[in-house]
């Protein structure tokens, strides 16, 4: 296939590079003597795909990381990082916004690109390693060393592929392949196509090594990358084995479909809510939706405990015997959060058997019916059971009964959410639901196949 059309559309134009190429210049070099005239300690480099020439066209974020000897105070790190930070802010006139990973870093917008600027360690390799960002530099230095001029298009292509599958982006709410996972491939692989048809016949556990490093053995998850600058790290370690598996058919059905120049663009939707609710009427599943606030937090601490709460909440119903189809979680990412759940069952009778011991165990036996009466038990198979009624036959009254201060500790809640879903929580019309959720929610295969 000719990719020159496809590439043209994704990869960022002349004038963008050369705005993104000004707008770090600037920013590290005022970073840069801002560190010389203080008497600070310090290096400036820009890192990240804009370093590497891997960014699509509009994603062109710009990371710039401020690298400290090793020897650094770590108080004096964050100090003197985060006031070098709001300096560069103040002299650009823009907000500064505090995030954390192994320490506090400034995320801003300057000029329509949002700059990340991060304090770090100089590192040499892996086993000088004081905080996870360090790698950072290592990463992109690879890289530059490692891929070819061409091999920053197949990058792209492989990027934009993965993107439009859903199935590009290592943060928890996506749980895909990050943008150095995928130069790795890259690297490995050679091109796009020979990637995907490689990604075809992998396995759980499928291993690359490129330093031969040999220690894919410490690790267990589903797709094991080496990283090439310390072999005690997986770079595939976010991969979720859904978005493994997604992408594989991806890659199956891209190779051996017809319509390949529509993988590399998103799915022409054109949604009606009336059809959606109509398809939601012909599968006769029960709904049951309901909403409530998020608190003010980082959204890859906020999407893991939304999950959490999901999963544990299906779990829950699912063990007292009503029958969830489906689960699954939407969020504005700023006030609202839903979950909806399609139920194959959600009323009951009102009655359920209670399985006690086997018939073979005497005492266990004998403490059952002392506890529920002689009279009232019997056998099913091997087991003596008794029957009894039902707390609650409606899977409705159960939600409401779990989402209270007494009881909320029935299910495993992300515990940021515990006080805002007591207070806040409130079912809803599927019908005022975002559509684009609503549409994924019925057809989960669409972005995986054109």
């Amino acid at each position: 296939m000719d990719y020159e059309a496809i590439l043209e559309d994704i990869k960022p134009t002349t004038e963008e590079k050369e705005h993104i190429d000004s707008v770090s210049k600037r920013i590290m070099d005022f970073l840069q003597n801002a560190c010389n005239e203080k008497g600070i300690d310090a290096k400036v480099t820009l890192v990240g795909s804009v370093a590497k020439n891997t960014a699509l066209k509009g994603k062109s974020d710009i990371d710039i990381f401020i690298a400290f000897p090793l020897d650094t105070d770590k108080k004096y790190l964050k100090e003197k990082g985060l006031e070098l930070a709001h300096e560069c802010c103040t002299e650009f006139d823009v907000d500064a916004e505090h995030h954390f990973a192994s320490h506090p870093y400034v995320t801003t917008v300057i000029e329509e690109c949002e700059v990340d600027i991060v304090p770090c360690y100089s590192i040499k390799d892996g086993s000088e390693l004081k905080s996870a960002v360090d790698r950072t530099i290592l990463h992109t230095r690879y890289v530059k060393a490692n891929l070819s001029q061409s091999q920053q298009d197949e990058v792209l292509l492989l990027k934009r592929f993965m993107a439009m599958t859903g199935t590009y982006g290592s943060e928890f709410k996506v749980g895909g392949f990050a943008g150095y996972l995928c130069e790795l491939l890259i690297i490995h692989y050679g091109t796009f196509e020979e990637t995907l048809k490689a990604a075809v016949n992998w396995k759980y556990g499928h291993v690359i090594d490129l330093e031969k490093y040999g220690t894919s053995k410490n690790f267990k998850d589903p797709l094991i990358v080496i990283d090439p600058t310390d072999e005690n790290r997986n770079v595939g370690a976010a991969l979720r084995l859904d978005k493994m598996a997604e992408f594989i058919q991806s890659a199956r059905n891209y190779l051996f479909g017809d319509n390949k120049k529509d993988y590399f663009y998103p799915l022409p939707r054109e949604l009606k809510r009336e059809d959606i609710l109509n398809e939601f009427k012909l599968r006769n599943s029960d709904l049951i939706a309901f909403r409530f606030d998020i608190p003010d937090m980082p959204l890859d601490t906020l999407h893991p405990q939304l999950r959490k709460t999901c999963e544990a909440l299906e779990r829950k119903l699912n063990s007292e015997e009503f029958n969830v189809f489906k689960a699954d979680y939407w969020s504005d990412e700023v006030e609202n959060c839903v979950i909806l759940l399609e139920m194959a069952s959600s009323r009951l009778n009102d009655v359920k058997v209670n399985v006690g011991p086997k018939v073979f165990i005497t005492q266990a036996c004998e403490n059952f019916v002392a506890k529920y009466g002689r009279e009232n038990c019997y056998i099913q198979g091997d087991f003596l059971v008794h029957t009894q009624k039902r707390q609650f036959n409606n899977a409705v009254d159960l939600i409401t009964f779990i989402f209270t201060k007494e009881h909320i500790g029935m299910i495993k809640v992300g515990k940021n959410l515990k006080n805002i879903l007591i207070n806040t929580f409130e079912f809803i019309d599927v019908a005022d639901i975002d559509l684009e959720f609503l549409d994924d929610f019925l057809n989960p295969g669409q972005h995986i196949s054109r």
